[in-house]
C-alpha cells in the first residue's frame, strides 16, 4: 500500500435535463440520473445508490484483505446494503446503513473466525467509516461444498 494520504478524483458533466455522465482517468465512464425516490426514472445507478454500493464493494475487499492476512479459504460473499434517507433537521441524509452479508465456506472452515473476520471488515472499511449514519452488520456463514 502507499503511504497516505491518498488523492481520489472524479469529475461529473450534465445538461439541465437526463443524465449525468461521471469520469474518472482511465475508467469507464457511469451515468447516472436522480433515483425515483426524487422523480428519477429509475433503471440507473443514481448517487445515492453508487454510495451503497461503493460500501458494499469496500466491504469486500476489506474481507479479501482480513481473510488473506489471516489465511482463510472462502468460496463467495455476497454483501447487500441497504441505506436509509431520511430529513434531518430539514436536511436529508443518510441516517442508517444495514449490510448484510452471507458467505460461503468450504466444510471444515472454522466458522468462528470467518464471523470474526466479516466484522473485522465491518471495523475497518474506510467507505463505511467516512459515513454518518448508524451502521448495522447481519452476517451469515454458510458452509457448502466447492
Amino acid at each position: 500500500m502507499h503511504p497516505y494520504p491518498h488523492t481520489y478524483s472524479a469529475s461529473a458533466s450534465g445538461a439541465p435535463a437526463g443524465l449525468v455522465e461521471v469520469i474518472s482517468a482511465s475508467l469507464p465512464p457511469i451515468h447516472t440520473v436522480p433515483p425515483p425516490q426524487f422523480d428519477g426514472p429509475g433503471g440507473v445507478w443514481s448517487p445515492e445508490t453508487l454510495l451503497c454500493a461503493a460500501a458494499a464493494d469496500c466491504f469486500i475487499l476489506t474481507f479479501r484483505a482480513a481473510s488473506h492476512a489471516a489465511q482463510l479459504n472462502w468460496l463467495n460473499l455476497d454483501c447487500r446494503v441497504e441505506g436509509v434517507l431520511e430529513r434531518v433537521e430539514r436536511t436529508p441524509q443518510f441516517t442508517r446503513f444495514t449490510n448484510t452479508v452471507e458467505l460461503v465456506v468450504a466444510p471444515g472452515t472454522d466458522v468462528g473466525t470467518a464471523r470474526k473476520l466479516l466484522e473485522q471488515a465491518e471495523r475497518g472499511c474506510l467507505i463505511a467509516n467516512s459515513l454518518r449514519g448508524a451502521r448495522t452488520l447481519t452476517a451469515e456463514v454458510i458452509t457448502r461444498e466447492p
